[in-house]
């Protein structure tokens, strides 16, 4: 055997290896190309009806964006007619809170101009008992001299 000879068989022992090892990755590269067009056929049914959803669903969410965005307004609105009330409220209390202490002070001024009132009245009228008293006595004595002869 020749130089050319084993070469030769050299190069067919490498191809029948190369082919031994080739055969089983064809294969599976024909089984995954054949489940890959499965799959893309199977993902051509269903990628018009999952867009179909995708869109209403985003159809569904800008309505319930804009609904909630309505009612945050309306809310605002809310909260700031609640913050108008409670100002009037704090303005009504203030008011009331004045002008019962002034009622207040007026009312103990009234008070007490009728203590000092009943005060002189009742001083008077003291006075004036002692002075009736003086008077029914000096009354009683001048009747009483006057039936005795004096």
């Amino acid at each position: 055997m020749g130089f050319i000879e084993v070469a030769v068989l050299l190069v067919a022992v490498a191809f029948c290896a190369l082919v031994a090892f080739l055969v089983p990755a064809l294969i599976e590269i024909k089984r995954t190309v054949a489940e890959s067009q499965q799959l893309l056929a199977k993902m051509n049914q269903d990628l018009p009806s999952l867009l179909r959803e995708i869109r209403e669903t985003t159809s569904n969410l800008n309505a319930v964006a804009e609904t909630a965005r309505d009612g945050v307004e309306h809310a605002a609105v809310l909260l700031h007619a609640v913050g108008e009330v409670g100002e009037t409220v704090q303005e009504v209390h203030d008011t009331v809170r004045g002008q019962s202490g002034r009622m207040l002070a007026n009312l103990a001024s009234v008070v007490a101009g009728f203590r000092a009132a009943s005060a002189v009245v009742q001083e008077r009228m003291q006075q004036g008992r002692a002075d009736g008293d003086e008077r029914d006595v000096e009354v009683a004595t001048q009747e009483g001299g006057r039936r005795n002869g004096t």
